[in-house]
C-alpha cells in the first residue's frame, strides 16, 4: 500500500512540474556543436594571427564575419565581436597593412568596397553588439573605449 501512495505521488510530482514547463537538461541554446566550434575556433586563432601580428584587418575581419554568420553561439563570440569591431574602425582610419579596398563585397552580381564611414559604422555596431549583449564580457570594457574614442571630436591639428 505504501508502494502504491508512493508510485501515486511521484507521477502526481512529475506531472505538476512538467505542467509548470520546469525543463531537464541543458538549455538548447547554449548547446553547441562540437564540430562548429572547433572550426570556429580555429577561424578565431586565424584571425588573431592577422589582426595582432600582421596587422593585415581586412583578413581579421572577414574571419571574424565568417565565425559570426556561421556560429553566432560561439563560446568566445564576444571576443570576435571585438577583433571585428576594431578591425572595421582601423580600416576606417587607414591603419594596418592592407588597404581597405581589399575588402570587397557584392550588390547584386556589382563588386564594391566600403567607405571610411560605412567601415566606421559598420565597426561601430560591431561593438555596440558585444557591450549590449555580453556586457559582464572581459572585452566589454574595451569595447566601450572603443566607442567612447568613436564619438569624441577629432583632436585638432
Amino acid at each position: 500500500m505504501k508502494l502504491l501512495v508512493l508510485s501515486l505521488f511521484l507521477v502526481f510530482s512529475f506531472s505538476a512540474v512538467q505542467a509548470q514547463g520546469v525543463r531537464s537538461g541543458p538549455d538548447p541554446a547554449t548547446m553547441r556543436d562540437p564540430d562548429l566550434e572547433r572550426d570556429s575556433l580555429h577561424n578565431l586563432e586565424v584571425a588573431k594571427n592577422y589582426f595582432k601580428l600582421k596587422k593585415a584587418y581586412v583578413a581579421a575581419l572577414k574571419r571574424c564575419e565568417e565565425i559570426i554568420a556561421g556560429n553566432p553561439n560561439f563560446a568566445k563570440i564576444d571576443e570576435v565581436l571585438l577583433m571585428a569591431g576594431q578591425s572595421s574602425v582601423w580600416l576606417s582610419q587607414n591603419k594596418g597593412k592592407q588597404n581597405s579596398s581589399l575588402y570587397v563585397s557584392f550588390d547584386g552580381g556589382e563588386k564594391r568596397t566600403l567607405t571610411p564611414e560605412q567601415f566606421r559604422e559598420m565597426g561601430r555596431d560591431y561593438l555596440k553588439k558585444l557591450v549590449a549583449e555580453y556586457p559582464n564580457s572581459s572585452y566589454a570594457k574595451e569595447a566601450q573605449e572603443e566607442l567612447r574614442a568613436l564619438d569624441a571630436p577629432a583632436p585638432k591639428p
